[in-house]
């Protein structure tokens, strides 16, 4: 079938004259009435009322107007995926870390809105690993994962690297801990509140004690930063933090920064996707220039000095 029979049927069924139609065509009487022809031939009916003035659609012809104008729009959103250009509509599935969720989203869902208003944004949240195993699988179309330094990305993915984030190892003021500097081994006798697995920070951490053949003891999974330094505070156990979450939390002066230097890890902050239709390409450029904006603005470091009893 061709789009271009179904376009002039429309622009008959429209303008109500052969004459209109091939004028809003830019095409001749007779090449227009052509393609209605050659639309009739296929399909095997008379779509249109000759007798009728203005032209009308025969019945069945009301039900194939339908029916192409539906078809017209199909191939309008088909061609307007693969350009860059066109205005951005549908869905753009994002999926992120709770870490950034938390902190450092806002910004970055006001531009999008703001720039493309005809664009819905879905925004799920989970640990790195499966949101990887999303793009890989085509169920998001760009996500942002926090990885150790050194972890590889899948291959075939655009992976922007958009920012580095450290992280601290937090105790109650409680806790008599050893002068510092303070060693995974002291650490090990203490138990643990952290997110489930699959967070980035925990799997650095595991990673360490295993290599050091210490003990790891978790006695809290939690979900959410604040209700993790809530538990630490009450010497529940000792934890794990972005320093700028740390800065903001209201259970701060409660909890106090040790220094371990065989533990001066943290997070790499990489946006990956797959290849982008063209409808999502200004949108994901504009989601990655506000979260480096973002992540930079809220990258605090606390002097350890200040924050250790």
């Amino acid at each position: 079938m061709n789009t271009r029979d179904l376009q002039a049927f429309v622009a008959v069924v429209e303008n109500g004259s052969m004459v209109r139609a091939a004028e809003r065509l830019f095409l001749t009487q007779p090449g227009l009435t052509r393609r209605v022809q050659n639309l009739e031939t296929m399909l095997g009916i008379e779509l249109l009322d000759r007798q009728s003035k203005p032209l009308k659609p025969t019945a069945a012809g009301n039900d194939v107007y339908g029916l192409a104008r539906a078809v017209l729009r199909a191939v309008d959103d088909l061609l307007a995926v693969a350009s860059p250009d066109s205005e951005p509509t549908g869905e753009f599935r994002i999926g992120v870390p709770p870490f950034l969720s938390e902190l450092a989203l806002e910004q970055p869902i006001d531009r999008l809105r703001a720039a493309f208003p005809n664009l819905t944004l879905r925004v799920t949240a989970g640990w790195s690993p499966g949101l990887l195993e999303g793009i890989e699988k085509a169920k998001a179309d760009a996500v942002v994962v926090l990885l150790p330094e050194g972890v590889p990305l899948p291959e075939g993915l655009t992976s922007t690297l958009l920012a580095y984030k450290p992280t601290v190892v937090v105790a109650p003021r409680s806790f008599s801990l050893p002068d510092k500097p303070v060693s995974l081994a002291d650490l090990a006798a203490y138990p643990w509140v952290l997110n489930q697995d699959g967070c980035g920070m925990r799997s650095a951490l595991s990673r360490a004690m295993s290599a050091a053949g210490l003990p790891f003891n978790v006695a809290v999974e939690a979900f959410g930063s604040e209700l993790q330094l809530s538990l630490v505070a009450r010497a529940l156990g000792v934890g794990l933090a972005a320093p700028e979450v740390l800065a903001r939390s209201p259970h701060r002066n409660a909890l106090q920064i040790v220094d371990v230097p065989e533990f001066n890890s943290g997070l790499s902050v990489w946006l990956v996707h797959g290849v982008l239709p063209g409808r999502l390409v200004r949108p994901v450029a504009v989601m990655r220039d506000a979260l480096i904006e973002t992540l930079e603005r809220d990258a605090v470091r606390l002097p350890l000095a200040d924050s250790v009893a």
